[in-house]
């Protein structure tokens, strides 16, 4: 039986987590979809940081009855607050909608709102959602920059992200919360319901503590990502008229091809593009061995080529086929050093890159 006092302690816990994610934003847009979890972000940042919202947002997915009522409620509990509402809903469409249609949907409406607000996007993700995106990192064979996961720097607030999913429903009943359950989070329909409810349960039983070791996983990953983002917001690098995004060579072609492989996917990153473990690995040597006039394709219609200057990541022209280094030149220019060389100076002190991936694998 839980006691008042214990009830107190995890309002009181859960607030002050809020409090500290949402301090260092002027101006948030909280993103309530209803259910428990957005709900106790809701709750929460009204009691401790109501003037830092500027509105809430609530998305229907189209899903059915369940998704209007849980806006409905959103949209309820909010002017019971006096707080802004503003609705989205999911256009119609013919198509059998996917995970990843529906996140680009809530997406675009979220971000269209924050920018009229001039704000920050606040979602309700926990630390369990960062448990199951870190299992699921690992699944995808992810380097050690994807296995950062939810922990990795960001433009969207996550209050919540150091909550486990066992305080927000022990918070859900200490304020008697009206929340909306999703039917589909009981359905094995999508690889993360299958994770939570049958892997990682699993695992945990098998090796407690598993969980978190995930999380420790996910928190070295994300130090080693912010790492390797600076170093490489050092590389000079500008993108032009035409959308292409220059990286100077003069700033790469000292390094070697595991320096390239752990800094290829930072600078690509800086352009808005996803480098695949393939394409990092094809880069780094691209990077290398490549003469002025070469060009690579990469996965998602992208294409880097090699001017005098440096190397131009740009949307790809469409071609006949996959162009592997074109007019490669075996060994590449000038001395090669490893990253380590540099090091890295940030407030761990100088731990160098192989020294960070060492830690990951340990």
């Amino acid at each position: 039986m839980t006691s008042a006092s214990d009830v107190v302690s995890v309002v009181s816990a859960v607030r002050e987590q809020v409090r500290l994610a949402l301090e260092p934003y002027a101006r948030v847009v909280l993103a309530v979809s209803g259910g428990a979890d957005s709900m106790v972000m809701l709750d929460a940042a009204a009691a401790v940081a109501r003037q830092r919202i500027v509105a809430i947002a609530t998305f229907d997915h189209g899903t059915g009855a369940h998704a209007e009522r849980a806006a409905r409620l959103v949209e309820r509990t909010g002017r019971a607050l006096g707080l802004e509402i503003v609705a989205g809903r999911a256009p119609a469409t013919n198509e059998r909608p996917t995970e990843a249609s529906w996140r680009a949907a809530r997406w675009r409406f979220l971000s269209g709102i924050a920018a009229a607000h001039d704000a920050t996007v606040a979602t309700a993700h926990t630390m369990n959602d960062q448990v199951e995106t870190v299992a699921l990192r690992i699944l995808r064979s992810a380097g050690a920059r994807g296995l950062a996961g939810l922990a990795a720097d960001s433009p969207v607030a996550r209050p919540l992200l150091r909550v486990s999913r066992a305080d927000v429903d022990a918070y859900v009943g200490a304020r008697a919360l009206d929340v909306a359950i999703d039917p589909s989070n009981a359905k094995r329909d999508h690889l993360r319901n299958r994770v939570r409810l049958d892997l990682l349960p699993a695992l945990e039983c098998a090796r407690p503590g598993f969980a978190a070791d995930l999380l420790d996983i996910g928190k070295r990953a994300a130090a080693w990502r912010h790492d390797l983002d600076a170093i490489a917001a050092g590389v000079h690098a500008f993108r032009d008229a035409t959308g292409a995004f220059h990286v100077a060579g003069a700033d790469l072609l000292g390094y070697d091809a595991e320096a390239l492989r752990a800094l290829w996917p930072s600078l690509a990153a800086r352009a808005g593009v996803t480098l695949d473990r393939r394409g990092t690995w094809r880069v780094a040597q691209f990077t290398i061995r490549s003469a002025p006039g070469a060009a690579m394709q990469l996965s998602g219609g992208f294409e880097v080529t090699r001017s005098r200057e440096g190397f131009v990541l740009r949307s790809a022209v469409p071609r006949g086929g996959e162009v592997v280094a074109k007019g490669a030149a075996g060994g590449g220019g000038g001395r090669r050093h490893r990253l380590e060389s540099r090091g890295l100076s940030q407030r761990r002190g100088d731990r160098t890159a192989r020294q960070a991936a060492e830690a990951l694998r340990g």
